[in-house]
């Protein structure tokens, strides 16, 4: 009998990495999660392994026995992590993957971002856009992105996977701020008018081309989004009558928006980070074809089903993190932020 496949998924306790972990196991598959925490909610079923990607030794020790890596430990813009970028996105990665092909590893699959494009002149983006992120998180990512990207040109077993903004049951972050607006009726702000292409992806079907690239041992350039989606507006709308809310999209002007936002970023009165506010309103989305090919994968969810799947999860589970002595989760996309100013927005959108 075959034996099981045993898969690191580095920061197996976040948003996308406990994703993985979940889909594994359900495949049978042996898991192990490196990451410095423990998500109370991991089950008996996986190996945890305390560890810091940064750290070398933590990394050769983790691989100890390892098929196939799942490298998503990241820190993401909500984090405003200053110079830590760097350190875990880029550092973190290079080491990873580089003990990883010292241990002749099977196949890494790094979960880079969409970020790394910042504000693309050309959509669809494709495997021979150029690269030209917009702030520090997505220059980390950027680095880590040509890191191995290096790796895939010498003919390394590493793919690298390129996901638009990820959104599914348990994602919270700056979308429990969009949720929990429609939920109570408010207006919904947006910069511009909203009429800009805009994809999504839903957690499991990012999920599907991880584990795809590994076991299918497939080394590459992987673009992943919903195959179909709407204009930014068109979508919240379809969302809003989905929640049978009152709320309508409100577009507001572009240059005083990004500037007001961007003051408040600075004086850390928002969550937002320029990722954000400085993408949002523009046209920005995958050409998934290639992707759905090597990988022999399909994405299943458009995106308004991405958006109202993830609304009805935080509608039942609203209680559990809005009352509870919040979420000891150590993930920034799986708990509810800190909303500063926010709060006096949702309050003026009602005058509108």
């Amino acid at each position: 009998k075959k034996l099981m496949n045993l898969h690191l998924i580095t920061g197996g306790s976040g948003y996308v990495g406990s994703h993985i972990v979940k889909r594994l196991l359900e495949l049978g598959e042996h898991v192990r999660i490196m990451d410095l925490w423990r998500d109370a909610n991991l089950g008996p079923n996986v190996d945890f392994f305390n560890g810091d990607v940064t750290n070398p030794e933590d990394v050769v020790k983790a691989l100890e026995g390892v098929d196939y890596v799942h490298h998503t430990a990241a820190l993401v813009p909500l984090t405003k992590a200053g110079k830590n970028f760097e350190r875990v996105n880029f550092n973190g990665t290079q080491i990873v993957i580089e003990k990883s092909i010292e241990n002749k590893v099977k196949h890494i699959s790094h979960i880079s971002s969409s970020a790394i494009f910042g504000l693309p002149e050309i959509v669809p983006i494709d495997e021979n856009t150029e690269y030209g992120p917009l702030e520090i998180y997505g220059r980390s990512k950027k680095k880590a992105d040509d890191f191995v990207v290096d790796l895939i040109k010498q003919g390394k077993p590493v793919s690298t996977i390129r996901p638009r903004t990820i959104v599914g049951k348990e994602r919270l972050g700056i979308f429990e701020i969009l949720f929990e607006w429609i939920h109570d009726n408010a207006n919904i702000f947006i910069i511009g008018n909203g009429d800009n292409l805009f994809q999504f992806i839903h957690i499991d079907d990012l999920v599907e081309t991880s584990i795809n690239a590994c076991v299918m041992e497939k080394p590459g350039i992987f673009n992943v989004g919903a195959e179909e989606f709407g204009t930014l507006r068109d979508d919240l709308v379809s969302l809003i009558q989905h929640a049978k809310s009152r709320s309508k999209v409100i577009g507001l002007p572009v240059s005083l928006t990004i500037a007001i936002l961007r003051i408040m970023d600075i004086l850390k009165l928002s969550p937002l980070g320029p990722w954000h506010y400085l993408t949002y309103h523009k046209p920005f989305y995958f050409d998934i074809e290639k992707t759905k090919k090597t990988l022999e994968w399909q994405p299943k969810y458009s995106n308004i089903e991405i958006l109202t799947t993830a609304y009805d999860w935080y509608v039942q589970n609203m209680d559990d993190f809005k009352y509870s002595s919040g979420n000891k989760s150590g993930s920034m996309h799986r708990k509810p932020l800190k909303k500063g100013l926010l709060n006096l927005a949702k309050l003026i959108s009602r005058l509108f």
